[in-house]
């Protein structure tokens, strides 16, 4: 991993794009920045970039949304994400590289999907409450999605919006899990070698970035329509995707 102006030119926008969904602008959409990432590094090296910078946003966020979770519901999806953790771990220690490039693509493309599909309202909350059985299932697959690109928001979101939680609680509620989510993905990201000296010196100069990136979510949040920003979103998730898919089925 160089830390060259290539890099940068690549490593700012992603970060940026996180920290302003995880403020509240484009939410749940965090996780674009690894496959726009692993267009220039390795996947390991993508996720392992990402995770610090993540962890940062998340403390930033939780201050924001202090106490106004759902702290049972958060309880449920954390406790899921254990084996769904240790799953990725497996997978990641064992599978090709290409694999997981293979998954990060996928996972870019599933998550297009499901939001086209909210929005055409062909997925919508279920009629009735899911119970916590459910919800540890849903759990363990948002531990999985997450391990592998930090893309755990579609798998949470059946279960809480289950709950028919108000906005603010929701969101809260979401920050709370993948905090507590993203704590537990450290270990296993470091046993699996994962992190690297030169990753970490990267997130040291990108944290400005992610910080200013979450209050730049939170003012764009009560300002500027969404509309556009996820329009683009869903064409560079599509490209990437797609190029990350093509590269790993082609190599």
């Amino acid at each position: 991993m160089a830390l060259d102006l290539h890099f940068y030119l690549f490593a700012i926008p992603a970060v940026l794009f996180a920290g302003m969904s995880k403020g509240g602008f484009g939410s749940a959409a965090a996780f674009a920045a690894t496959p726009f990432l692993a267009l220039i590094l390795s996947p390991g090296q993508a996720v392992g970039l990402m995770l610090p910078l993540l962890m940062v946003m998340d403390v930033t966020a939780v201050k924001m949304f202090w106490r106004k979770w759902d702290l049972r519901v958060a309880g449920v999806l954390i406790l899921g994400a254990v084996p769904g953790i240790l799953i990725g771990a497996l997978v990641y220690g064992a599978a090709d590289p290409r694999v997981f490039k293979f998954l990060i693509g996928v996972v870019a493309l599933g998550f297009v999907g499901w939001q086209l599909a909210k929005t055409a309202r062909l997925i919508r909350p279920p009629k009735r409450e899911l119970g916590e059985g459910a919800g540890l299932f849903w759990g363990a697959v948002t531990g999985l999605t997450s391990f592998i690109s930090h893309a755990g928001g579609p798998p949470a979101a059946v279960y809480m919006l289950s709950k028919r939680m108000d906005k603010t609680t929701y969101q809260a509620t979401s920050v709370l899990t993948f905090w507590a989510v993203n704590l537990m993905k450290v270990i296993p990201y470091a046993f699996v070698g994962i992190f690297t000296r030169e990753s970490l010196v990267a997130d040291l100069t990108l944290i400005p970035v992610a910080v200013i990136g979450v209050l730049a979510g939170v003012w764009m949040h009560h300002k500027v329509p969404e509309k556009l920003f996820f329009g683009l979103a869903y064409v560079f998730l599509v490209i990437t995707g797609s190029k990350l898919i093509w590269e790993a089925l082609a190599t």
